[in-house]
């Protein structure tokens, strides 16, 4: 079915939604980034290697997210279920504004739940709570590329015929 549904990835039109699901997905990563301070201040306060591992990092995890919407787009379409993995993109998305975003917006957040904490605190520029959401975003496509492998096509069964070699 993996292969099956790959092959069918490489259509234009899904071609073009994944570049677009990149798109919105890589946007989402660079202005949750731009909510913690931005690039100079990570620049001037740790050097180009963070910046560069920040857009490294946000470049794959958009290309995979593109990837396991593309796929499990793909998979609902051919057995007519959606694929569970896509959850954990999700999850990172939610973690990565839980952490990255606003200082009012997440603090306030927090204290309506009872947690008190500075966000801008975050070590790294928030690269552990990054290397957190990657980790969500890698599992979540090595859990859909299980799922689509292991799925079924929606193709109803054909009906059995009895031969006449086969009544007692």
């Amino acid at each position: 079915m993996l292969k099956a549904a790959v092959t069918m990835m490489k259509q234009k039109k899904y071609i073009i939604a994944s570049f677009i699901f990149f798109g919105i997905f890589l946007a989402i990563f660079f202005i949750l980034d731009y909510l913690n301070g931005g690039y100079p201040k990570m620049y001037q306060d740790y050097g180009a290697y963070l910046v560069i591992i920040n857009i490294a990092m946000n470049v794959i995890m958009a290309g995979t997210s593109a990837f396991m919407m593309s796929l499990s787009t793909v998979y609902q379409k051919v057995s007519g279920r959606e694929g569970k993995g896509t959850i954990f993109s999700h999850f990172a998305i939610f973690f990565g504004m839980m952490t990255y975003g606003c200082t009012s917006c997440v603090v306030a957040f927090f204290a309506t739940i009872g947690i008190t904490l500075s966000v801008a605190i975050l070590p790294l520029a928030g690269l552990p709570y990054k290397i957190i959401a990657f980790v969500l975003v890698i599992i979540g496509a090595l859990w859909l590329v299980l799922e689509v492998h292991r799925g079924k096509c929606k193709l109803p069964k054909r009906a059995q015929s009895i031969s006449p070699d086969d009544t007692p």
